[in-house]
C-alpha cells in the first residue's frame, strides 16, 4: 500500500511539473498583428505650417488732398472694380471744371469762326488791287493796240506809241504785283489765323481735361473687386494725398505663404496639388502651388513655397495659421507597409520585423523612404509579400515565437 502511494504522488509530482513547463512556453508565445507588404504607388507628401494672405489687396490712397465729404461703404462691404466708395469736398474743383469748359467752349467757338469766316478786310483790299490792276493794265494795253494800228496807218506819231506802250507795261507790273501780294495772304496770313485758332483750342482743351480730372479726383473709386477690411477717417475729416482712405482685400481666393526645408523643396514645382486646412479644423481646401521661390532665406535657410487655394463662403481669413500639404511627386513600384511597422533600431537606424511562415520573428534594419498618412515607403529591407508586424512589435527579438492575432474588425 505504502509502495503504491508513493507511486502516486510521484505521478502527481510529473505531471504538475510538466504543466507547468507548458504553461511557461505559452506564455513565451508573444501575440502580434501583421500586414502584407506591397508594391504600388505613393505620394510624396511635404507639410508646412504658413501664414493666409488675400490673393490681391489695394490700398485705396486719394490723389488730392480733401475734406471727406461722405463714405459710401463700412468696414466689411463688398465692392466691385470702379466703384465710388467715397467723396471728397470737390465744390471749387467744380467752379474751376466748369469755368475751363466755358473757356474751351469759346475757343471752339472762335476756331469755327476763323476757318469758315469771310475774308478779312486785308484780303478784300487786297483783291480789289488785283482787279482794278487788271482793269487798268486792260485799258493801257487797249490804248496801245490803238496807237498802233494808227501808227501803221500813218495817222501817229511813234512818240505817242511808244508813251502808250510804256503806260502798258507799267500797268501789268502792277496788277502782277497785286495778284502776288493777294496769293501771300491767301496762302500765308489766312493759314496763320487758323493755327493760332487751333492753339488756342487745344491750350483750352488742355485746361478743361486738368480741371476735370482734378474734379474727378474727388470721387474715390475702388481699384479692385474685394471686400473693405480697413476704412481710415470718418466723414468731415482731413483726407491727404498719398496716404490710405480704405484698404481692398480679393479674398475669393487665399494665398498660404510657408517656408519649407530646402532639401524638401527641391522636389516641388509649380502646379502640383496640395490643401490647405485651418490649424484648428479639419475642414481641407484644394489648391495649388503658384510660388517656389528661386532663393533661400539665408537666416532660416528655407525656401518660400506659395499656396494658392479657392475660399468659398470666405471662411480663410488672412492672417490666420494654416497646415498645408503639399503633394510633390508620385512614387510608381514602391514597396509600402503600414507606418506602424516602422520601429528604431537597436543601435540606431530603423527596422521592421518580419514574420516567417514558422511564426518565427525575424528584426530586419531597413531604410525608409517617403511616409503618405498611415503608409510608408521601405527602400531596403524588406520585398512584396513580406508579413511585417505592426502591432506588438516593440521589444521584440530575433528569432522569438509570435502567434499572430486578427485585427479587430
Amino acid at each position: 500500500m505504502l509502495r503504491n502511494a508513493a507511486w502516486v504522488v510521484l505521478l502527481l509530482l510529473v505531471a504538475a511539473g510538466c504543466s507547468k513547463k507548458e504553461e511557461t512556453e505559452a506564455e513565451a508565445v508573444a501575440p502580434v498583428q501583421t500586414a502584407e507588404a506591397r508594391a504600388g504607388s505613393i505620394r510624396r507628401i511635404i507639410e508646412a505650417d504658413g501664414i493666409l494672405y488675400p490673393q490681391n489687396q489695394a490700398s485705396v490712397v486719394p490723389k488730392i488732398s480733401a475734406p471727406v465729404s461722405v463714405f459710401y461703404v463700412d468696414r466689411g462691404d463688398h465692392v466691385r472694380r470702379d466703384q465710388v466708395l467715397a467723396r471728397l469736398e470737390n465744390r471749387d474743383l467744380a467752379a474751376a471744371a466748369q469755368e475751363s469748359k466755358g473757356q474751351y467752349e469759346q475757343a471752339e467757338a472762335n476756331y469755327r469762326n476763323t476757318t469758315a469766316a469771310a475774308v478779312p478786310d486785308e484780303m478784300v483790299k487786297a483783291q480789289a488791287d488785283v482787279q482794278a490792276g487788271k482793269a487798268a493794265m486792260d485799258a493801257a494795253r487797249s490804248v496801245y493796240d490803238s496807237r498802233q494800228k494808227l501808227y501803221q496807218q500813218g495817222a501817229l506819231a511813234r512818240k505817242l506809241v511808244d508813251d502808250a506802250q510804256v503806260a502798258y507795261v507799267q500797268a501789268r507790273g502792277q496788277y502782277d504785283a497785286a495778284q502776288q501780294h493777294l496769293q501771300a495772304l491767301e496762302s500765308a496770313g489766312k493759314q496763320e489765323q487758323i493755327k493760332s485758332a487751333a492753339a488756342q483750342v487745344d491750350t483750352a482743351k488742355a485746361h478743361y481735361e486738368g480741371a476735370a480730372a482734378l474734379l474727378s479726383y474727388s470721387e474715390v473709386r475702388s481699384p479692385i473687386s474685394g471686400v473693405i477690411s480697413e476704412r481710415n477717417l470718418y466723414p468731415g475729416e482731413m483726407a491727404t494725398a498719398g496716404s490710405p482712405l480704405l484698404t481692398v482685400m480679393d479674398i475669393s481666393r487665399v494665398v498660404a505663404r510657408t517656408n519649407v526645408p530646402q532639401g524638401q523643396a527641391g522636389y516641388l514645382k509649380v502646379g502640383d496639388a496640395a490643401t490647405v486646412r485651418q490649424v484648428d479644423s479639419t475642414e481641407e481646401v484644394p489648391g495649388k502651388v503658384i510660388v517656389v521661390s528661386p532663393a533661400v532665406d539665408p537666416n532660416s535657410t528655407t525656401v518660400q513655397v506659395w499656396v494658392e487655394a479657392p475660399n468659398p463662403g470666405e471662411r480663410l481669413k488672412p492672417g490666420v495659421t494654416v497646415h498645408v500639404t503639399m503633394v510633390a511627386t508620385t512614387l510608381q513600384g514602391a514597396v509600402i507597409v503600414p507606418a506602424a511597422a516602422l520601429l528604431p533600431g537597436a543601435e540606431g537606424g530603423s527596422q521592421v520585423v518580419v514574420v516567417g511562415a514558422d511564426s518565427v520573428a525575424h528584426v530586419q534594419k531597413v531604410e525608409p523612404g517617403v511616409r503618405d498618412g498611415d503608409e510608408l515607403q521601405i527602400l531596403s529591407g524588406v520585398k512584396p509579400g513580406d508579413q511585417v508586424v505592426t502591432v506588438g512589435g516593440l521589444g521584440l527579438e530575433d528569432g522569438a515565437k509570435v502567434r499572430v492575432r486578427k485585427e479587430p474588425s
